[in-house]
């Protein structure tokens, strides 16, 4: 279920978040799509500006972008020259039907109480052998930020607890990195690559 007040903040601020997407795709894309066969069936969640979805079709991957809001993926459309699908992380249905799934920085805004689901759901939708990679913004459990975005803020351990409850993964790697987002907040951020 998405957090209305998340999604009320994107549909004000869709074209200006659109315009302050960091530029270049963070270099964990290129390892994510390193680690796909070539041609791979990839999963966008929360395709946002479409930035990353337009580096995997430019390196000839098949490429299914979504995202929760209607106004991002109006924007993502324009950028990409083709359908993105509005569909919450609750909606995913898919079964054994992509090589990877991306989520960078969109499942940090599912509930708590929803995300072992959410993460269970993209399990059944990875093919045997398929790759997921997620971000999230670490924390001691959920808050807003300053926009009043609902953040999910795990820590390593409870993150990894999600994982573990969700399904039986043949293997699951976390990294952290220091960074920042578009609140320009210094901000930890946990890095999981999970193999069906």
């Amino acid at each position: 279920m998405a957090d209305d007040e998340t999604l009320a903040f994107y549909a004000r601020n869709a074209a200006e978040y659109v315009r302050d997407d960091g530029g270049r795709p963070d270099a964990r894309l290129h390892a994510f799509l390193d680690a796909l066969p070539a041609g791979a069936r990839i999963l966008e969640l929360g395709s946002g500006s479409g930035r990353d979805a337009a580096t995997m079709l430019e390196r000839g991957f098949d490429v299914h972008a979504t995202d929760a809001s209607p106004e991002l993926a109006a924007e993502a459309e324009v950028r990409l020259g083709r359908p993105v699908a509005i569909m919450r992380f609750d909606e995913l249905d898919a079964q054994a039907a992509y090589d990877g799934v991306w989520a960078c920085a969109c499942l940090l805004h599912a509930p708590a109480e929803e995300l072992t689901d959410d993460l269970r759901r993209i399990h059944a939708a990875l093919r045997v052998g398929g790759l997921l990679t997620a971000s999230f913004k670490a924390g001691n459990g959920a808050g807003r930020d300053r926009f009043g975005r609902y953040y999910n803020y795990p820590d390593r351990d409870t993150l990894l607890g999600h994982f573990h409850a969700a399904a039986d993964w043949r293997g699951v790697e976390l990294e952290s990195n220091e960074g920042s987002g578009y609140d320009r907040q210094p901000t930890q951020w946990l890095w999981v690559n999970a193999r069906k």
